[in-house]
């Protein structure tokens, strides 16, 4: 029987935010393919490795681990979203990559069979536990001797214009919605080092490493076709919602966004800089 906890977050990934998950998945795997490019660099997985993917979403990084464990080896996905995870086991199919199990779950209660994995991995998929240090000690069990867990995260909301341009460009035509706590279950919960390291710390890892990188984001497609997904999807996309905005004002966000946005042009495509947090632990030997 499947247990979740965060019923909130399980219920927005499985609605309207998962559909478009499924539905954009190439360009969000294009756009995010340096993040997991860095993820996937720092953990080094060998042939023959037993990897947990925490929030795997639709399959890019559960398929990146498993080219790299080879068929020796096995890679377990983990999500609240069954929308996504339909799709993620949809493209194993299509890949013929039958050593990897993709399961509903919350990483905050799942049953993880104890010592069943040497790594733990996620690209932005730990940043929504209601009680991350509860979700953090039970991963943890899932961990063979020496085992380790690598994530990344985002760096904050002002060092990732992805989020920050369309952000100010709604806010700018329609209004702030109420102000949130920044560390409530969402993209930038874990920007604070410190918060982070104090969560790793309680939840009984050890030898806990945040270091912080900047890279570029790739959308795929022309200024335009980006910026009408950025002013339609995401922070854009639920403040407009929230504030009651009208067709008018989207098409004033767009506007905005284009003159923001037409600095990352570049003649490879938009490159949008980011800042990353590359964080990694480990359970004791």
């Amino acid at each position: 029987m499947t247990q979740i906890a965060n019923t909130e977050q399980a219920e927005h990934w499985s609605g309207a935010s998962g559909e478009t998950w499924v539905a954009k998945q190439p360009l969000f795997d294009a756009l995010m393919a340096p993040v997991l490019d860095l993820l996937m660099s720092h953990v080094a997985l060998q042939l023959g490795a037993r990897v947990i993917d925490i929030g795997c979403g639709t399959g890019a990084s559960l398929l990146a681990a498993a080219h790299a464990v080879g068929p020796d080896g096995h890679v377990t996905g983990l999500d609240v979203s069954e929308p996504m995870l339909e799709h993620a086991r949809a493209r194993m199919t299509e890949t013929s990559t039958t050593w990897v199990t993709c399961i509903l779950g919350d990483a905050q209660v799942h049953a993880f069979p104890p010592s069943s994995a040497d790594h733990v991995i996620s690209r932005f998929g730990v940043m929504f536990f209601e009680d991350p240090v509860a979700a953090f000690t039970n991963i943890a069990t899932s961990l063979s001797d020496g085992g380790t867990l690598s994530f990344v995260c985002w760096a904050g909301l002002r060092d990732n214009p992805w989020f920050r341009d369309p952000m100010d460009a709604a806010k700018a035509i329609v209004g702030a919605p109420p102000a949130k706590d920044p560390r409530a279950p969402g993209p930038m919960a874990f920007s604070e080092p410190g918060y982070v390291n104090d969560i790793l710390d309680a939840a009984g890892l050890q030898d806990i490493k945040i270091e912080t990188h900047g890279l570029n984001l790739t959308p795929p497609g022309t200024l335009k076709e980006v910026v009408d997904f950025a002013a339609s999807e995401g922070p854009a996309g639920r403040i407009v919602r929230e504030m009651g905005g009208t067709p008018a004002d989207v098409d004033a966000i767009k506007s905005r966004l284009t003159e923001q946005m037409a600095a990352y042009e570049t003649p490879a495509g938009l490159q949008v800089p980011a800042r990353i947090h590359m964080v990694s632990a480990r359970v004791a030997s």
